[in-house]
């Protein structure tokens, strides 16, 4: 292993590692998996939190309990020299500054914390702390989005400093932010980065990989002379920070680890827009069909209906199966209202626990498994597979991971399995999935 500092990902959906490639993805975190992690020999790994899909509560419990047992595994493995990302949405949707309390409180002290929500592969950039999401070619801020009237995570400003005063609720205040701007990052930071201290909260610019990879090389510098930092931030910053070669296998040729060239499994859970026109386009590719989940039906009874409907989609996938076709299983696309957030997120950890008994009871010998949606995804890899681990093979599309299971899976063994983000890709992105791992279908 290198002497660069190891990178520990705190990431609160699975999709966070849709930049890098050949390191570990953690779906739990006793100190046995967490030193397992450590002695990888990539420079990076991953623990998946899913705490975007829980209660504030319940993501600061885990956060903590995280970072209590990674300071015993830093500890039996001896390492001092590490940075921590909590790594969320690049659309801003997520806990914070809850995480970042929480680690800070358990990690601590820290001489500061960078937001860094670049995302270029989903076309995320930041210009003078103005985070924008580019839109059919224009840099449209986030705030005019649908992202930032989410129901559960909402907010109301782009310009990162307000942004932080509005999740902060006014304790640190827009004047206090650190900003790194694009012609700061490119002139150098590491003087500026020395005199950081008292977990000062930064915001950093960032158009094109090669800003931040120009930030991290001054991270690094400044963590070898003893600083401390923490990062809230989307994925670019992690190939930054990682600094990888290219993938072993280019995403085109992916194909050649689907299982005895044999049809697949879609599942798709995600409910933003650009999921829908994904869907509807991938409905029309050859060699696919659609099994409609009608999840309102768990709005009634849950338990009743929920078997009645694990039944009929489980026999439905059998027959699409058994054809020589890859089942699209996809939830009901109409929009559900809930009268807060809590009832919210029950209602989704319903039609997850049904989507992950759906996954159970695939066919044994699928070839390939596609999930779409962060929830959806990290919930099949924990819960769909009871995976501990999985080693993720690298991108099969820029912003969509692909993992294998371990040799020794009781049900799924080197299963590939695509990790593919909500809002990641244009209206054909799915269907080019399907097409690169199908190509060598029998």
């Amino acid at each position: 292993m290198s002497n660069k500092p190891k990178i520990i990902v705190l990431d609160d959906d699975p999709t966070g590692s849709q930049t890098v490639h050949s390191c570990l993805l953690l779906m739990h975190w006793d100190v046995d998996t967490l030193r397992t992690g450590l002695r990888d020999d990539s420079p990076i790994f991953f623990v998946l939190t899913n705490t975007r899909a829980m209660t504030p509560e319940s993501a600061t419990a885990v956060t903590k309990e995280v970072c209590q047992n990674l300071k015993l595994a830093l500890a039996a493995e001896g390492i001092t020299d590490f940075l921590i990302v909590s790594r969320s949405d690049s659309t801003l949707r997520g806990h914070y500054p809850i995480e970042t309390d929480a680690i800070a409180t358990e990690l601590g002290p820290f001489d500061a914390h960078f937001l860094v929500p670049a995302f270029f592969e989903g076309g995320r950039i930041t210009r003078d702390s103005i985070h924008y999401l580019i839109i059919d070619g224009t840099p449209t801020p986030v705030h005019e989005t649908e992202f930032a009237k989410d129901s559960v995570f909402s907010y109301h400003h782009s310009y990162l400093p307000k942004y932080v005063e509005e999740k902060t609720q006014g304790q640190i205040t827009a004047e206090t932010v650190e900003r790194f701007l694009l012609a700061d990052i490119r002139a150098g930071s590491l003087e500026r980065l020395l005199k950081l201290s008292n977990n000062q909260c930064a915001v950093v610019d960032g158009e094109t990989q090669a800003d931040l990879n120009s930030f991290a090389v001054d991270i690094l510098a400044a963590a070898s002379q003893g600083k401390r930092f923490l990062f809230r931030s989307a994925a670019s910053i992690l190939t930054a920070l990682a600094a990888l070669p290219p993938q072993p296998i280019a995403a085109e040729n992916m194909a050649k680890y689907v299982r005895q060239g044999k049809p697949g499994a879609i599942i798709v859970g995600s409910h933003v827009k650009k999921t829908t026109q994904q869907l509807a386009t991938l409905l029309q590719a050859e060699g696919t069909s659609g099994i409609e989940v009608n999840v309102k039906q768990l709005l009634d009874d849950g338990e009743n209906q929920s078997a009645e409907l694990l039944s009929e989609s489980s026999e439905k996938i059998k027959v699409v199966h058994n054809a020589g076709k890859t089942p699209v299983i996809y939830t009901s696309r109409q929009e559900l209202t809930f009268k807060d957030a809590k009832t919210r997120l029950d209602f989704g950890v319903k039609v997850s626990g049904l989507l992950m008994d759906i996954v159970r009871g695939l066919p044994s010998d699928i070839g390939f498994l596609i999930s779409k949606g962060g929830i959806t995804s990290n919930d099949v890899l924990s819960t769909g597979l009871s995976l501990r681990s999985a080693r993720l093979l690298g991108q099969i599309l820029p912003g969509c991971s692909m993992v294998i299971t371990n040799s020794d899976h009781p049900q799924f063994p080197n299963l590939p399995v695509v990790l593919f983000p909500g809002n990641v890709g244009d209206a054909d992105a799915l269907e080019t999935v399907y097409k690169r791992l199908s190509k060598n279908t029998k």
